[in-house]
């Protein structure tokens, strides 16, 4: 147990996520891990590769040396290319390779957190390239794991753990992203409410206010005469949110009332990870 109370629901919902991981993959054979997952330009062993290079990073080992080639379609940006040097340095090893690497790796970063006396205020440098505090960077941690956990399961096969402590760090992390995405990309009018409506395994209701200056909030109060009102299933808000689907290929899982205009762009702008 880490040293911090409020440390300890993130590094909980690590272990349960980066531990179904491993349990996922132990038993899959060599060509499996080159099934392709949602997200993009990235296999099962990709999603593993990642999941690895950045518990090392958050391990403070040194990053590879490594050139990446230049027809890599999903590489768009800095921070994009950071992260996949971690992934393409792997694309060589073999199903034994991987699976042996993340135990090793699971079993350090599991003792650096029963070990972890640092502050939660305490800045640390991310595998993203950016400095945060160590609170955020757990939390953050806890939610990439999880949501690769679900690319990982979809791609096998394999659903499971939509209710897991990783899915309501999820939940938390992907709702505070939700105002910008309603009030500044959307460009929901000034004294509007959106309200964002998902059943399933984690249910929950939110609106979204946008205030007089334009700027946006959430809250969990009921809003009367919303401006738009967007009701879908918890997986389904967890792809699109995640940039692993477009909202026409998942149209008949969403249920759109009030402006239509509005829901679209919101829609248009739902993803909010790297």
């Amino acid at each position: 147990m880490t040293d911090h109370p409020s440390l300890q629901p993130y590094a909980d919902a690590w272990a349960h996520s980066i531990e179904a991981i491993s349990e996922l993959v132990s038993p899959l054979a060599e060509g499996e891990w080159n099934r392709a997952t949602e997200c993009p330009g990235w296999s099962v062993r990709d999603i593993v590769s990642h999941v690895i290079g950045s518990e090392c990073e958050m391990l403070g080992d040194p990053r590879p040396i490594h050139t990446l080639p230049r027809d890599l379609f999903h590489v768009k940006d800095e921070v994009s290319r950071r992260v996949e040097v971690q992934v393409d340095v792997r694309r060589c090893h073999t199903a034994p390779e991987m699976t042996s690497e993340l135990e090793y790796t699971v079993i350090r970063r599991s003792r650096q957190l029963r070990n972890e006396k640092r502050d939660p205020s305490t800045m640390v440098m991310t595998p993203l390239g950016r400095e945060m505090t160590l609170e955020w960077a757990l939390r953050l941690r806890a939610f990439d794991v999880w949501v690769h956990e679900q690319d990982l399961r979809r791609a096998l096969d394999r659903p499971g753990n939509l209710d897991s402590p990783g899915a309501h760090v999820a939940r938390d992390v992907l709702l505070h992203g939700l105002p910008k995405v309603v009030a500044e990309d959307a460009g929901a009018p000034p004294n509007s409410a959106v309200v964002i409506d998902v059943s399933g395994p984690v249910e929950f209701m939110r609106t979204v206010r946008v205030d007089a200056e334009g700027r946006g909030t959430v809250d969990a109060s009921v809003s009367l005469g919303p401006a738009a009102t967007l009701a879908t299933d918890w997986e389904t808000y967890l792809r699109l949110a995640c940039g692993r689907v477009r909202p026409a290929a998942v149209r008949e899982n969403l249920k759109i009332e009030g402006d239509q205009a509005l829901a679209d762009a919101i829609l248009a702008h739902f993803a909010v990870t790297p």
